[in-house]
């Protein structure tokens, strides 16, 4: 399990999506990094939120579909 987060640099906060590693999260990422990285929004996969206190306070999501919606919104 590893949490895939959407950070925009200049703002506090960020958005948390659980999930698990592999080939699935890697072409999600790559996907979602399209509409991201031009707009300054870091993708970066974690294990534990209590360990990253950089990118709190986390709002969690429960579907990739809502998380991507969110990204591209960012």
């Amino acid at each position: 399990m590893c949490y895939l987060i959407a950070k925009d640099k200049n703002k506090q906060g960020s958005y948390a999506l659980k999930t698990k590693h592999g080939k699935h999260l890697a072409e999600l990422k790559g996907e979602l990094n399209i509409h991201a990285a031009p707009k300054g929004i870091q993708l970066v996969t974690i294990s534990r939120p209590s360990a990253f206190g950089e990118y709190a306070p986390y709002h969690f999501v429960h579907s990739e579909k809502e998380f991507a919606r969110l990204v591209e919104l960012m």
